[in-house]
Order: structure tokens, then C-alpha cells, then sequence
């Protein structure tokens, strides 16, 4: 037995014809039939493909633009609305976006913490490594012991966060993928049950409005030419229909599925990772303080030379002018020398005549004079106030003031 579908024509139910019967009346036939029910059909062989046409593109193109769209919108720019009923797909859709945000920002704050653990721990490495350096240096054997261990404990924090980092690296990887492959993938289908399920809707309004012109025909008594010629194009459309419907029915079920389990995967593992990288980030800070809680190194004794504080000045040396430079060049240097024999010639002169022997050299000009010393008691008054030069009263007045 062949199966019936949408889309074949009725020609007979039990021996009785249809042909220009409406689908009530047909209906009615059906149920008249108190034993089985023989219906006669021509079955419609078709390529679904010549039925997708402009209109059916631009209704599913129009259904695209109006899913987002608000009732009151959609009224006020006159676009018919056609949505399904109880789409609990769309709640688990937004479900969805929210894990994904949450997702991405607990990665990359794992990433970020991970990153700044990896640079602290190489910071500690070289700062290690330059204890260790000044170990190998130190003379004073207790402060060279002093400076091994405590590079050595720089080291060992290094080894342990790496081991850490190597623990915990898995976590990030798995949700990493939940992240970057599964939720994508996700939507992928999420993308692939949309487009099947507007393509669906446009043939739904496809089939209506041609059952209503048919109805408005029907209403004004008039013969439709498609119906008269043996309606093949509603039997095309609705046979697409069909085949709309099972395609969006079971890309639905397969988002459902996927979305089910991106639900379980999310619950079941989230807190497993959680406490992997607590319990990590935990025995990294224990492991650090117990390495930390032997007995204490500091303070130590430390031989240091008279240059240890003593540090080469980075100030740019100032060079002097070239005009300064010149000058320096072109004086002549003094000699010292003369200067101190002239004096000591000039403290071994004579005293008695009064006359230095070099005075040529000091001033050649100053011809020589000699004065003899006057004998001051064989003179009278007047000679030795006239060598005095002094004169009487008459012409310079008295030597004493008037008292009177």
C-alpha cells in the first residue's frame, strides 16, 4: 500500500467521485463509512525544489525580520506576525547566552590569573638565581650559606607554581572547549532549526492565503483558474509544506538534545573545575609559606670593601667653550720664580743709605739723590723754624691761636 500525502488528489472515496467537492463535504464521506474506506487518488510526483519561489524567499525573509520584533510593532508596520506557540526554545536560547558570558569571563579571568602566577614565578626565578650568584661570591661562609638557601627557596616556589600551572592547565582546556566547540557547535544548529523553521512559517502563509482567495472565489461564485486546471500548484505547496514541517521537526529535537546536554555538561562540571583551581591556587600559598617556615637566615654578616658604597657618577661630563679654550691656549705662565728673588733682593738692601741696590731694575727713570742730615743744635730759632718752614706772625700769623 502506498502512502497518502500532502499533496496527492482525491478522485473517488468508495467508488463515489469528488471532483468539485469542498474539503467539509469530502470530510462528511469519510465519516459516512460505517466499514473501511477505499479512497482513489493520483499521486503527485514533483520536485519540492520548483515550489521554493521568490515568494516563498521573501515571506521567510520577512518572518526572519519580524522574529525580533515586538507585537505592537509588527501591527504598526502592517506585517502579519506568524510564530509558534509554546517555543520553549527561545528561553533556552537565552539560557544560553547567559552561560556563554559567564563562561567567557570566568576563562579569561582564569587566563589572566594564570599569566600574572607564570611572570610572578619567573621574577622569582631570577631573583634566585642572583642570590644564588652572590652565594658563590660571599666570602663569610655563614652569609654564603644564607644566600644558597634563600635562592635555593626562590627556585623551589618557581618548580612549585609550574607544577601547579600543569595541574591545573586541563581545567582551562575543558572549559575552553565548552566554550570555543560545543556552545558554537550549538548554535550552529540553533541557526540550521531557524532557517527551517521560517522557511516552514512562509509556506504555512503560503497555503493560507491561497485557501482564502480560494474562499473569496468561492464566496463570489467564481471559477479559479488553478482550481479548474487541476490546482497542482496548492498540491505543490502543500506537499513543501510537509516536507518543511518534518525537517524543522527534527532539527528541533536535535537542538533540544544538544541544548539538554550543554545543560548537564554545564551543572556536572563547572564546580568540578571550580574546586580544581581553588584547591590548586590553596597548595600553591601552603606549599610557599611552609618552604618559608624553617628557621630564619637574616640578618648576616657581610665583608664588604672601602668601595663598595662608591659608584661611578652617570653625570654627562660639561665640556668648556672653544672660545675659552683659545684663551687658555694664548696666556703665557707666569713665572713665580722672579717674583720671589726680586723680594728677597729687595730684604737684603741696605739700610743705611737708604737706596736699594736694584732700583735700576724697579724704576729706571728715578735718578739718585743724596741728603745730608743738618745738625739741628747749632742752630738758632729762627734757622730751625725756617727749616721747619715756618714763618713769623706778619705773614702767616701765629703758630698758637689768639687766647684773647
Amino acid at each position: 500500500m502506498v502512502p497518502f500525502n500532502r499533496g496527492d488528489e482525491l478522485v473517488s472515496i468508495n467508488g463515489q467521485p469528488v471532483k468539485g467537492k469542498t474539503k467539509v463535504e469530502v470530510a462528511k464521506m469519510i465519516q459516512a463509512a460505517k466499514e473501511e474506506v477505499i479512497i482513489n487518488y493520483n499521486k503527485l510526483h514533483a520536485d519540492p525544489r520548483q515550489g521554493k519561489t521568490l515568494d516563498i524567499v521573501l515571506k521567510k525573509m520577512k518572518h526572519r525580520l519580524v522574529e525580533n520584533m515586538s507585537s505592537s510593532t509588527a501591527d504598526a508596520l502592517g506585517l502579519s506576525r506568524a510564530i509558534l506557540c509554546n517555543d520553549t526554545l527561545v528561553k533556552k536560547m537565552q539560557e544560553l547566552q547567559d552561560t556563554e558570558l559567564m563562561y567567557r569571563g570566568l576563562v579569561d579571568h582564569c587566563k589572566r590569573v594564570l599569566q600574572a602566577h607564570m611572570e610572578l614565578q619567573q621574577a622569582i626565578k631570577a631573583m634566585g638565581d642572583v642570590f644564588a650568584g652572590l652565594a658563590v661570591r660571599e666570602p663569610q661562609p655563614r652569609a654564603s650559606e644564607a644566600f644558597r638557601l634563600f635562592g635555593e627557596q626562590h627556585r623551589s616556589m618557581e618548580k612549585i607554581a609550574h607544577d601547579m600551572v600543569k595541574r591545573v592547565k586541563p581545567v582551562l582546556s575543558d572549559m575552553g572547549t565548552y566554550l570555543y566547540k560545543a556552545i558554537p557547535d550549538t548554535r550552529l544548529t540553533v541557526k540550521k532549526y531557524a532557517d527551517a523553521k521560517f522557511e516552514y512559517l512562509a509556506y504555512c502563509l503560503k497555503v493560507k492565503e491561497m485557501d482564502d482567495e480560494e474562499c473569496s472565489y468561492a464566496a463570489l461564485q467564481e471559477p479559479l483558474y488553478r482550481v479548474e486546471t487541476g490546482n497542482y500548484e496548492y498540491r505543490l505547496i502543500l506537499r513543501c509544506r510537509q516536507l518543511a514541517r518534518a525537517r524543522f521537526a527534527k532539527l528541533r529535537a536535535d537542538v533540544l538534545v544538544k541544548m539538554e546536554l550543554l545543560d548537564n555538561k554545564h551543572v556536572q562540571s563547572l564546580g568540578g573545575h571550580l574546586v580544581k583551581l581553588i584547591k590548586g591556587l590553596s597548595e600553591l600559598h601552603s606549599n610557599t609559606v611552609q618552604l618559608f617556615s624553617g628557621p630564619a637566615l637574616f640578618p648576616v654578616e657581610v665583608d664588604l670593601s672601602n668601595s663598595a658604597f662608591q659608584y661611578k657618577s652617570t653625570t654627562p661630563v660639561v665640556q668648556d667653550n672653544e672660545e675659552e679654550d683659545r684663551e687658555i691656549e694664548d696666556c703665557e705662565e707666569v713665572n713665580e720664580n722672579e717674583d720671589e728673588d726680586l723680594i728677597c733682593s729687595l730684604r737684603q738692601s741696605s739700610p743705611d743709605n737708604g737706596l736699594l741696590r736694584d732700583s735700576d731694575l724697579l724704576l729706571p727713570d728715578l735718578q739718585p739723590a743724596t741728603q745730608i742730615e743738618p745738625n739741628y743744635d747749632e742752630m738758632d730759632n729762627m734757622t730751625l723754624l725756617s727749616s721747619l718752614c715756618l714763618q713769623d706772625r706778619s705773614q702767616n700769623g701765629s703758630l698758637l691761636p689768639d687766647l684773647d
